[in-house]
């Protein structure tokens, strides 16, 4: 999984083989947009409260079966992008962890799929520090990634040391794709 941000709530994202792009209009006018969708395979909104995407229940939504190459039919091995809630995405992608994108203020429910998960959190000061607080009170996800401004993330940083209990921390700088 490679997860590339740009600004506010435009993100590329690298899963399962396939090119997923959230709001490439939110990205900055420095930020091609053509170069931005090139090879995307999906492109969906994130920054509006409504979208087209299936909807789904977070608390009791569970990760798809593992199953052998061998025995694979393409509906197996399709990427499910889906709405968790108001701002918040869901990404299922077979052999990879669940990817959520939480861009509101109030994190959706979670179930047990999140203590393995990777989260990115999208916002600003307090509000990225509460969703990722409430967040660790209900999950210990594998990484949360902050896609903020640098005064946000030091911010973030100094609130969630003590809370993070083997949970990784990283901010994404725009522009620069980290490696999951």
């Amino acid at each position: 999984m490679k997860l590339t941000w740009f600004a506010h709530t435009a993100i590329r994202v690298h899963v399962g083989g396939q090119i997923l792009v959230a709001d490439p209009d939110e990205a900055p006018a420095s930020v091609e947009r053509e170069e931005l969708l090139s090879g995307a395979d999906r492109v969906f909104s994130l920054a509006t409260h409504t979208n087209a995407l299936p909807l789904i229940d977070p608390a009791v939504w569970r990760r798809r079966t593992p199953v052998r190459a061998i025995d694979e039919t393409p509906a197996e091995t399709e990427i499910l992008v889906s709405s968790i809630g108001p701002f918040a995405v869901l990404v299922d992608a077979p052999g990879e962890p669940p990817l959520a994108l939480l861009a509101g203020s109030s994190p959706p429910a979670f179930g047990r799929w999140a203590d393995d998960g990777v989260v990115v959190l999208f916002g600003v000061r307090e509000a990225l520090v509460a969703t990722a607080t409430v967040l660790l009170d209900l999950a210990r996800p594998r990484l949360i990634a902050l896609a903020s401004d640098e005064e946000t993330v030091d911010l973030a940083i100094d609130e969630l040391r003590e809370h993070l209990d083997g949970a990784s921390l990283v901010s994404l700088e725009p522009g620069l794709a980290l490696e999951v």
